[in-house]
């Protein structure tokens, strides 16, 4: 199945179509694998729609993660990196090396109710950047 195959069904049960834009960018995340900068997701994205213009990989990024299909995550950098959002997930990432491991989000699921029960707060989101240092950095 492709990006948009997969992604069409979620934009237009919202209101929204799919456009050559959307298109492009869904496939550079599908692709990745990994978080990407804004401009990491633009170099990509060019290659299949030259028109594209990194203004418009900003507003798509924030459009797609408002609307649940890429999760936006702080790196480390101070900057955002995107992911497809897939499967609920969390990372960890060295604050010297920088290496990043995903970790599953049943491990901190407990944490998500604990917090909603003491805060009143129902969590909508859950993708969180842990950050510490790696076995290889301690």
């Amino acid at each position: 199945m492709s990006c948009s195959e997969e992604y069409t069904p979620q934009l237009r049960a919202r209101g929204y179509r799919m456009t050559p834009q959307r298109h492009a960018i869904l496939h550079v995340l599908c692709h990745s694998g990994i978080h990407l900068s804004p401009t990491q997701v633009y170099q990509q994205a060019v290659k299949e729609l030259p028109d594209i213009t990194e203004t418009t990989v900003y507003r798509t990024l924030e459009f797609l993660a408002e609307n649940g299909l890429a999760y936006p995550a702080h790196m480390g950098s101070g900057h955002l990196g995107y992911q497809i959002a897939r499967n609920d997930h969390h990372h960890l990432v060295c604050r010297n090396c920088g290496k990043e491991m995903e970790v599953d989000h049943a491990l901190v699921k407990s944490m998500y109710q604990k917090l909603e029960s003491a805060s009143g707060y129902k969590l909508t989101d859950s993708h969180v950047t842990f950050f510490g240092l790696c076995s290889n950095c301690k």
